[in-house]
């Protein structure tokens, strides 16, 4: 027992004690993944599961309550016995505080576990969802994806930690994605790596080129994005990732061809994306991720790639105030290919890595050997997007 702990001021046991409560989040969120992984908690943990329609709601009143007794009351009572544990272990009175945290989901669980309290906790409450997945906790739309998207995913229950950690944040197992640029370098890496993750990858190419056998190719072009409009309907998640360089070339035609791939095109494809989200499921499980490239803050020594790709950059920015769907930037540093011989980076390890921080939900995915980079885009895009909602008409 630290006895200056004891004795320090009330800033600093509040602090112990809102620590507390992340640990008291963390216990919980290890008991519901012991649910599905640990065989005497499996039969219990899945009541809560055969509790809730799509819709969120009950399938039966009986089997709610049982999934209140069985699940929901041991899984506070855990949370109690640790928070307890840990102050009484420590002595340091601010800690008490997760424990009273947690008796404040026992007693509606055991209430409703008994059909005494007739309503049931934010995070099942019925109706259509109408928020996108939140970022750092957990919102309805968040844990709607354990029940109905994944169920070995999405396992935290307010701070989105460990999933985090364990990478569940983001299930691509069965989602449809379609690439654009998909014959080409980073096109052909990210079909590999979501591949191994158990995605279902469309190549969306303007090129001949052969792919996997489980990948079906749709040929499109440039200035014909609307001819899409049936596949995107079909997509989970839309990775737009074409583009073209033209280096030292400062023509008229070289300009407008620029843009027009690797700005206007790429824009229309995401605004006829954001048309396919119409039903309450689609928030929780479309996606947009959009390859930018690290030219939206640092030389590409290209200037028109540049121009063209802060324009994209720009303008996904703008359209993130009020998405209908997650988007994810891909921010992505010299990596080799066609476009670029010189590049430094693998492509299939940046794609790789690129997954991996996706499902960990990042929603800005940066990956590149200039440490500029990380520092300068995160201040960027807060600044651009704080300038952007206060320029809004309300």
């Amino acid at each position: 027992m630290d006895l200056h702990l004891l004795s320090s001021p009330l800033w600093i046991q509040g602090f112990l004690g809102l620590g507390s409560i992340v640990f008291a989040e963390l216990v919980r969120d290890c008991y519901h993944l012991a649910g599905h992984y640990w065989r005497p908690l499996q039969r219990l943990h899945m009541l809560h599961h055969k509790a809730y329609r799509p819709d969120l709601s009950v399938t039966s009143p009986e089997i709610y309550r049982q999934a209140q007794l069985y699940n929901d009351v041991p899984e506070s009572a855990v949370m109690i016995m640790a928070t307890g544990l840990a102050a009484s272990l420590s002595g340091i009175w601010g800690i008490w505080l997760g424990t009273f945290y947690s008796l404040c989901f026992l007693i509606p669980a055991l209430a409703r576990s008994q059909g005494k309290l007739l309503f049931t906790d934010f995070a099942h409450e019925e109706g259509d969802l109408t928020e996108l997945p939140s970022h750092w906790t957990v919102n309805r739309t968040y844990h709607w994806r354990h029940h109905f998207d994944q169920k070995n995913a999405y396992y935290s229950g307010h701070f989105n930690i460990l999933d985090r950690i364990l990478g569940t944040s983001l299930s691509l197992k069965g989602k449809v994605v379609g690439i654009t640029g998909a014959s080409g370098a980073m096109g052909q890496a990210l079909i590999q790596a979501l591949l191994k993750q158990g995605a279902k990858p469309v190549a969306l190419t303007t090129s001949t080129a052969e792919f996997l056998p489980e990948v079906r190719v749709v040929q499109w072009q440039p200035g014909a994005e609307a001819d899409l409009r049936a596949e995107l309907q079909a997509l989970d998640i839309l990775v737009i990732n074409h583009g073209v360089n033209l280096y030292g070339d400062y023509s008229a035609a070289a300009i407008q061809t620029a843009y027009r791939v690797n700005a206007l095109s790429a824009l229309q494809l995401a605004e006829l994306f954001f048309e396919t989200v119409t039903e309450s499921s689609h928030k929780a499980l479309k996606e947009l991720w959009v390859n930018t490239s690290e030219a939206e803050v640092n030389p590409a020594f290209s200037p028109l790639y540049e121009l063209s790709k802060r324009t994209l950059g720009d303008l996904i920015t703008l359209h993130r105030l009020n998405a209908p769907c997650i988007i994810r930037k891909l921010v992505f540093g010299p990596f080799k290919s066609a476009l670029n011989p010189y590049g430094v980076m693998s492509p299939d390890w940046v794609a790789s890595l690129a997954v991996a921080l996706a499902k960990r939900d990042f929603r800005n995915i940066i990956v590149t050997i200039n440490p500029i980079t990380y520092l300068l885009f995160p201040i960027k895009e807060t600044c651009q997007s704080l300038y952007f909602r206060l320029c809004r008409k309300q």
